[in-house]
């Protein structure tokens, strides 16, 4: 990781106590004490990563009634200091790629596109590091600028992929 991605990391963890509550049919859930949208930009999803109790973690944000939440399945249950009614500290950070941390050429270049860079934010991390791994192998810069070209003309047309 490059240190302006660490920093960018770095920057946007979001740590905050909580109490693990029960659901329907299993599992737990997390309620997050802020606006996801607010804190780390306004996307349609958000996927994060970090730890509850030193456990690691991955999943994504749901919305319930104007509320956001980490929903955990039954397999969390299974160790009693992360079952319902537990006190966890939680730590969390966007996963992938994020627009702040990305090159100023393809930022840029998303940046002018509303619609691409919407796309592009939703998207899982697995397709956000494949464009930007696709983009960063080009060895000459004009390759580069077609790559950002292509890849920003895919996600305006609605593409997960190259």
């Amino acid at each position: 990781m490059s240190d302006a991605k660490a920093r960018a990391s770095t920057s946007m963890t979001i740590s905050f106590p909580a109490t693990l509550q029960s659901r329907p049919n299993g599992g737990v859930a997390i309620r997050m004490p802020f606006d996801p949208s607010v804190e780390w930009g306004d996307k349609k999803r958000h996927f994060v990563t970090g730890t509850i109790e030193g456990r690691g973690v991955r999943g994504t944000l749901t919305a319930v009634d104007g509320e956001h939440y980490l929903l955990l399945g039954p397999a969390w249950c299974r160790d009693p200091r992360v079952g319902p009614g537990a006190h966890v500290t939680v730590s969390l950070v966007p996963e992938g790629p994020q627009f702040a941390s990305l090159a100023n050429d393809f930022r840029e270049a998303l940046g002018a596109e509303a619609e691409a860079r919407g796309l592009f934010e939703s998207l899982a991390t697995f397709y956000r590091n494949g464009y930007v791994h696709w983009i960063d192998q080009a060895k000459l810069p004009e390759t580069r600028a077609k790559r950002i070209e292509e890849t920003v003309a895919a996600l305006k047309a609605g593409k997960k992929q190259r």
